[in-house]
């Protein structure tokens, strides 16, 4: 595969990972979440930013590195369910911010640890490496899914 591939492949897997976020420019963002009661040990709203740019960068990465052993021909599960743990990472946003559904929104996150779970698996059979630029983005949607489900029980 050529330099060049290699370069376009990895910029359209940023550019995939990174659209993810694109979901929070349609939220109308109101005072809800402000409203709502936290845990204590509920992260500072500046601290998300940062954390998903590296994630959705090592993300990318990752999906890359099994993409250029063989492409979707070869690594097609593998890939596949890479894309099925994007879905509902984008889902999450407009179920809890969108909709103010932090049970559906729990719902869809612990289905996307699942996928994350799985997509980790696969990967490791394709690139060790790559399955392991998952393990920070497995271990962050766990402390979130533990803090979704909190906020959702605190405001019930």
């Amino acid at each position: 595969m050529s330099v060049g591939r290699q370069a376009v492949g990895l910029g359209l897997w940023l550019l995939l990972c990174f659209s993810a976020s694109a979901t929070a420019a349609f939220m109308k963002m109101d005072d809800w979440y402000t409203e709502l009661v936290k845990p204590t040990w509920n992260p500072p709203g500046w601290l998300f930013g940062p954390v998903w740019t590296v994630l959705y960068a090592m993300m990318a990465v990752a999906a890359w590195m099994v993409w250029r052993r063989g492409g979707w021909r070869s690594n097609g599960l593998a890939l596949g369910a890479f894309m099925v743990q994007w879905v509902l990472n984008v889902l999450w946003t407009p179920l809890f911010f969108g909709m103010h559904q932090p049970g559906l929104a729990f719902a869809d996150i612990v289905a996307l640890w699942a996928a994350i779970v799985v997509t980790i698996v696969l990967f490791w059979k394709v690139s060790r490496g790559a399955a392991a630029m998952l393990v920070p983005y497995l271990m962050w949607v766990s402390f979130a899914a533990v803090l979704n489900f909190t906020i959702w029980q605190l405001n019930a």
